[in-house]
């Protein structure tokens, strides 16, 4: 049939050829861009998909920024601090010489004791301008924070280095303490001695935590004389002696199963009845027996600590005290979000403690008691002093080591981690969103064949109404 008006032969021809240049279109807009998806209409399911990705992989790549500069914090208090060590152990060994008053002149004791003014300045001096990106590190800003509850007066010392407040910014913290800390003990009953004295001669060797001593004693050496003798040198042994009621009591200075009481009887007289008197040859303390928040803690002396997910301290408290005690961390520490998602289990935070000399120090003391006039100065206690800087430089080398092992264990394989999920994602969202170019290559070849086909078909086409002129010839 032949028309005029309505030419379908040209109708159908421009549909295809329709179709064929917006397929070439999208094939040459794919080629153009790399992506397949360009717009929503290309696939919305996958478009959907491919954005989520997208989401996740910003969000870690983030993440791996963020425990990049958590490393860099890390290691600048680490280098502040080691400067702090090697200033600490610099007044240990000024502490040491000046002991040696009897060789040294009282004013070469006076030119250690203005070197250990120094030392004690330039640690101060450090804990005041170490700083990262304007906020100072090791000035107790950045420490954490608490509120004192029942029994918080018990405790002579305490450290939180992490802990995780969630969303509601505190943590209640409860110790329940089971079992106090105990000394070791050794006692010779009073029927070991004839009217507070030794029956016979005695050659004894007392020892503890810090050393042994052996000590001789006459016939006739009373208790009194024996618990001075000892006390005499209980620096050196770690054992204190004392005369209850008529019995000889040998305890340890020190708390703990690490401390103990060992005495030895070398030799006796035929007469003697102290051996047969002794209530032990051997005794060791007992640790806290402890637990925080529910979560059994780790026991040293009077020291317990725990170390979570959600909570990391050390808490000493007053000897022997099983009070229990309450607290409550409402904020401060160091925050780092390690995760890419915004939430409590994906951050950190560490509690970066002070290194002033007014808080570097333990039991035995503080720092700034060895500056001049101070009680534990060169000239007034050097043995307190010793302790002091002992306890300081364990604290900062425990400080170092906890900061290594966050950056190690936690930072350095929580980017490793991250990073290989990036590219897990990156791949994902790539084979979603991303144009495979043979496909669209082979693509743009058909369409390009079917537009010049249809180009030429739909202009025989419009020729067709023509022929019905023949008709009226």
């Amino acid at each position: 049939m032949s028309r005029i008006n309505t030419n379908i032969s040209s109708m159908v021809a421009q549909k295809n050829l329709s179709k064929s240049n917006s397929s070439l279109q999208t094939s040459l807009n794919r080629l153009s861009t790399g992506l397949r998806i360009n717009s929503g209409k290309d696939d919305p399911a996958g478009l959907i998909s491919s954005e989520m990705l997208r989401r996740d992989v910003t969000a870690v790549g983030k993440a791996i920024k963020n425990s990049e500069r958590a490393g860099q914090f890390i290691a600048t208090a680490d280098s502040a601090l080691s400067q702090v060590s090697n200033l600490l152990n610099d007044v240990r060994g000024l502490v040491t010489e000046a002991a040696n008053t009897g060789a040294l002149s009282d004013e070469q004791v006076a030119a250690n004791q203005l070197q250990v003014d120094a030392s004690l300045e330039a640690i101060d001096r450090i804990a005041k301008t170490t700083t990262f990106q304007g906020k100072r590190i090791l000035d107790g800003s950045m420490d954490f924070q608490t509120t004192a509850g029942n029994g918080f007066s018990t405790v002579s010392s305490m450290s939180i280095n992490q802990a995780n407040l969630g969303s509601t910014g505190s943590m209640d913290v409860s110790v329940s303490i089971t079992n106090a800390a105990e000394v070791a003990s050794v006692s010779v009953a009073a029927t070991g001695f004839t009217n507070g004295a030794l029956n016979d001669d005695l050659v004894l060797k007392v020892g503890g935590k810090e050393g042994s001593e052996v000590f001789t004693f006459d016939s006739g050496a009373s208790v009194d004389d024996m618990a001075a003798a000892i006390n005499l040198v209980s620096d050196s042994t770690g054992v204190a002696a004392t005369n209850n009621n008529g019995v000889l009591e040998l305890d340890s200075q020190a708390y703990g199963s690490n401390a103990y009481v060992d005495v030895e009887v070398i030799s006796e007289g035929a007469s003697g009845t102290f051996a047969t008197n002794l209530s032990a040859t051997r005794d060791e303390g007992a640790d806290i027996v402890a637990s925080v928040n529910g979560v059994k803690a780790v026991g040293d002396g009077n020291t317990l600590s725990i170390n979570t997910s959600a909570l990391s301290l050390s808490v000493t408290v007053e000897d022997g005290s099983s009070t229990a005690v309450e607290f409550t961390v409402d904020g401060g520490g160091a925050k780092f979000q390690l995760g890419a998602d915004v939430v409590g289990n994906q951050q950190a935070r560490m509690g970066m403690q002070s290194v002033f000399s007014g808080s570097l120090g333990g039991s035995e003391g503080r720092l700034h008691e060895l500056k001049s006039g101070g009680t534990k100065s060169l000239t007034n206690d050097p043995n307190g002093a010793a302790r002091v800087v002992d306890q300081a430089i364990t604290k900062v080398a425990e400080t170092r080591g906890r900061l290594g092992a966050f950056q190690k264990t936690t930072l350095d394989s929580n980017m490793a981690a991250l990073s290989d999920l990036s590219v897990n994602l990156s791949e994902a969202e790539s084979s979603i969103r991303d144009a495979d170019f043979a496909v669209e290559s082979a693509n743009l070849t058909r369409s390009q064949v079917l537009v010049s086909a249809g180009t030429q078909v739909l202009s025989i086409a419009t020729q067709n109404p023509q022929n019905a002129l023949a008709l009226l010839r």
